[in-house]
């Protein structure tokens, strides 16, 4: 059997309402359609909404799997069915709209800066970057979005715990707390997720992702 990374992408979850509430894995989803609390939420090409339960979903998964599996769709293989990972699943009997915040995180830290070096602009693997306090913590900085951006270890190292004038260098930008979960914002860079933006506007793009 192939689950895993399958089962790690990404699925908007909207309420009975259509308003997004949150971004699950698509192991969270599955769960959710298993238990009945949930359906299955396809656009099609002209942006028609279809609703299917698990079985359904199966069963049209089996049909789409016979012709193209497409690369922006992800899917379970098991031993004896191929089940395409939804992208938008919808909550049966939930209508409510939480509040909206958006958590000042190692995670959306690097989404808003773009894993990039916000001191030379070079971008990096995550592994290789740290999160680097405008004044240092030893000088009263506080951990908060206008204050922590992301460098990488050479940057880092040469700041040290001086302010960027003392050290001589420079941000590439001024960091500010995002309008926008900046997560959702990389994502819906990608055709993959296109069918999301029907149900996040400006008002529920602080979705928080799980």
């Amino acid at each position: 059997m192939s689950y895993a990374p399958a089962l790690d992408a990404s699925v908007l979850v909207v309420n009975r309402l259509f308003m997004a509430v949150q971004v699950v894995s698509a192991r969270r989803a599955f769960t959710l359609l298993c238990k009945e609390c949930a359906q299955v939420v396809s656009v099609d090409d002209d942006d028609k909404y279809n609703f299917y339960d698990l079985k359904s979903w199966i069963q049209v998964s089996q049909l789409k799997a016979q012709f193209e599996e497409y690369e922006q769709d992800d899917w379970v293989h098991t031993v004896s069915v191929a089940i395409r990972v939804p992208k938008v699943i919808r909550l049966l009997f939930y209508d409510r709209f939480p509040a909206q915040t958006l958590k000042f995180n190692r995670r959306n830290i690097f989404a808003r800066d773009e894993s990039r070096c916000q001191y030379c602009g070079k971008k990096f693997p995550t592994s290789e970057l740290s999160l680097e306090h405008i004044i240092p913590r030893s000088r009263g900085g506080e951990s908060t979005w206008k204050n922590v951006v992301c460098a990488c270890t050479g940057c880092n190292k040469k700041k040290g715990g001086r302010t960027p004038q003392e050290a001589h260098m420079k941000l590439i930008r001024k960091p500010v707390k995002p309008r926008r979960n900046p997560l959702l914002k990389i994502k819906l860079q990608s055709q993959k997720y296109e069918s999301w933006k029907q149900f996040l506007d400006n008002a529920y793009w602080s979705v928080e992702l799980e």
